[in-house]
């Protein structure tokens, strides 16, 4: 089953069955969009909130509530999680050309992680949970951190970088590999 942001309108989530049927899963609370989607060990849907600065929880249920609200966040864009529950957050100011990078641990508590970043987007941990990858869109580079058993992060160096384009989402394969989706390019 996938689950979907913005199905056929801002603020809803879809599912997509199996099968290819797609229908309404969800409507968010009025003003909220959602832009990033993964489930916790219980279940539990948390969703990126990128207009209300939020990260959003649906239980089983299909209730939702506020799990993680920061007047310091710009927008949670893209989000990643590890086996102790622990989120990690790209948070861009498209304006500005900036961004920050978060964990939210376990009760919705953030973590600032870096600042002063490019525009931070697409996030992603390795199967081992011992690298995280960040990308900055607009200056087209991504950098991965080494993640400690803490969930802190450590020496910030460049993985790769484009030339053109810019860039979104990312995902690692179970050996290894990262994905990156290029927009603008329409490709991974």
């Amino acid at each position: 089953t996938l689950f979907v942001v913005n199905y056929q309108h801002d603020g809803t989530i879809g599912i997509v069955d199996p099968d290819g049927t797609c229908e309404l899963y969800l409507n968010l609370p009025k003003g909220s969009v959602g832009n990033s989607i993964k489930f916790d060990s219980e279940g539990n849907m948390l969703i990126a909130d990128f207009m209300k600065h939020n990260i959003l929880k649906v239980d089983p249920a299909h209730r939702v509530t506020t799990y993680c609200h920061n007047s310091g966040f710009n927008q949670p864009n893209d989000i990643c999680i590890n086996h102790k529950n622990q989120l990690f957050a790209s948070d861009p100011d498209w304006k500005n050309s900036t961004g920050k990078l978060w964990r939210i641990d376990n009760g919705g508590i953030p973590v600032l992680l870096a600042s002063n970043m490019g525009t931070t987007n697409g996030i992603e941990l390795s199967p081992d949970e011992k690298i995280l990858y960040v990308n900055e869109s607009a200056q087209r580079k991504i950098w991965k951190f080494d993640v400690d058993s803490s969930g802190n992060i450590s020496n910030k160096r460049l993985f790769t970088q484009f030339t053109d384009f810019g860039l979104d989402g990312m995902h690692c394969d179970k050996e290894g590999n990262l994905y990156v989706c290029r927009w603008g390019k329409g490709t991974i």
